[in-house]
């Protein structure tokens, strides 16, 4: 296409974020063809064990995605309109106006890649085209491959890092298990939120369930240490790898054990708990957890930062993971540091992934990893990749620019989806383009030398090979 004399590509093109000559030969040659780890979402097992068809993409690119809700919601749309009863097409189009407002916005880069690679719609989505492409989708996801499995398939997955509660029977990742027709791994993460968040409502009904799971009394934390425990060892034998906490910032205030023995009855009697002896109950649980991964060489992972559910109408009439989340901005290093040396000084800090919602918080988490690395592995502390709302060019590069200058580079796990969507997975892409255009420019401007033998190991081990490595999984 010409416009003024200028050849316009297709937006979504070979060199698409691709601005120099050495991105687009890292990324053609070493990162566009490498599997992919992704070791940390949110789709279901049993979708994947059932092989889930989508009725429309509707439901398979709005249902449940709280980022996309943000979006239309921020274009004045009622709510009947996003997570309500109105019409998928409907819903589709509403989605289709907010985007082509959506300048800047990585959405608009996600949507359009997976619009191109799994659709093979070249175009771009607005109000005009929402219904060409609304039927153009649905058409295609009527096509056998367009399952599930199909799209993991067709995405080179080597391993899914699912989310999942203590309390779980894990019955799909064993059938998935089982399944020798499915390639993909799909591994359970150790999930246990719920009974590390004393302060929660809802806390004593939990205990209650994570005790029946793990067929044992519970009376005491200590108990609870024991319970999760068990619970730990039934999901390692059915292949979990690395287990996460979604912690709203980091704790660390140590207790001795009767403290925090009362601390719980008095929570479990329906007591309200104050932060302070709620923080000490916390640590005292999440400090014999990191022990407990340490024996059995899985992989720790602290997501902390995020203030959940602050608009308390919308949480009330919709629940959480709505879209109604923000950054919270609590300086957590001296908790983070006393946690870690806490594992350390017994020299029982597992592998550990850690990842912050506030990008202020990079330069001090890429100081911290450096002062508990271990032999275990390159990288054992590692920085997770950019998070959420920082989940975007913006903040992959200034994620990525942090710790290469604090750290190595080189050792860096890479990509995750962090998403419940089957069609995610071009956000590997996505940062692989952002990852060799980043590394083509340093090149280029000569701050690291045109080294392809070097640069190639770099990219394609940021893209699989350290993940893998790390992981296990290879």
């Amino acid at each position: 296409m010409s416009i003024g004399g200028r050849t316009i590509m297709s937006f979504i093109n070979d060199n698409f974020m691709l601005k120099n000559e050495t991105a687009k030969l890292l990324y053609n040659k070493y990162a566009k063809e490498m599997p992919i780890v992704d070791y940390h979402c949110h789709i279901s097992p049993r979708e994947i064990y059932e092989d889930k068809r989508f009725d429309s993409i509707t439901e398979l690119w709005l249902g449940g995605d709280h980022y996309k809700w943000r979006l239309i919601r921020s274009n004045g749309v009622s709510e009947e309109e996003i997570t309500g009863s109105a019409d998928p097409k409907t819903k589709f189009i509403r989605f289709a106006e907010a985007l082509s407002k959506s300048i800047g916005n990585p959405m608009y880069h996600w949507t359009h890649l997976e619009l191109k690679r799994y659709f093979g719609y070249d175009g771009i989505l607005n109000a005009d085209t929402a219904e060409e492409v609304y039927e153009l989708c649905n058409k295609k996801l009527r096509e056998p491959e367009m399952s599930a499995r199909g799209i993991i398939n067709a995405s080179n997955v080597k391993m899914i890092g699912t989310t999942d509660d203590p309390i779980d029977s894990l019955e799909w990742h064993i059938k998935l298990a089982a399944d020798k027709s499915f390639k993909t791994r799909v591994c359970p993460s150790f999930r246990p939120d719920k009974a590390v968040n004393i302060d929660k409502a809802g806390f004593a009904d939990y205990i209650a369930a994570l005790s029946k799971a793990a067929d044992m009394p519970i009376e005491s934390a200590d108990d609870v240490k024991a319970a999760l425990t068990k619970r730990l060892a039934f999901f390692c034998e059915n292949g979990c790898l690395a287990t996460d906490h979604g912690l709203d910032y980091m704790v660390y205030s140590p207790a001795s054990d009767g403290e925090v023995n009362a601390i719980f009855k008095k929570a479990i009697s329906g007591e309200a708990v104050t932060r302070e002896e709620g923080d000490k109950y916390k640590t005292a649980i999440l400090v014999h957890l990191g022990k407990e991964y340490a024996k059995r060489g899985i992989v720790m992972q602290i997501h902390y930062g995020a203030q959940r559910n602050v608009n308390e109408r919308t949480f009330k009439a919709l629940g959480a993971d709505t879209g109604y989340d923000c950054i919270a901005t609590r300086d957590c290093a001296i908790e983070m540091t006393g946690f870690l040396n806490a594992l350390e000084k017994d020299n029982a800090l597992p592998k550990t992934i850690l990842y912050s919602l506030n990008p202020n918080d990079n330069e001090a988490l890429d100081t911290i990893i450096g002062s508990f690395q271990g032999v275990e592995v390159p990288g054992k502390i590692q920085h997770g990749s950019a998070w959420w709302f920082s989940d975007s060019q913006i903040g992959m590069e200034a994620q990525l620019r942090s710790l290469a200058s604090l750290s190595i580079l080189g050792n860096f796990i890479g990509m995750l989806t962090d998403s419940r969507s089957f069609l995610s997975y071009t956000r590997h892409e996505y940062f692989r383009r952002i990852l060799c255009n980043i590394i083509g420019k340093w090149v280029e401007e000569g701050e690291y030398p045109f080294d392809e033998k070097a640069l190639g190991e770099i990219v394609s081990d940021i893209s699989y090979n350290n993940a893998a490595r790390y992981f296990g999984i290879e």
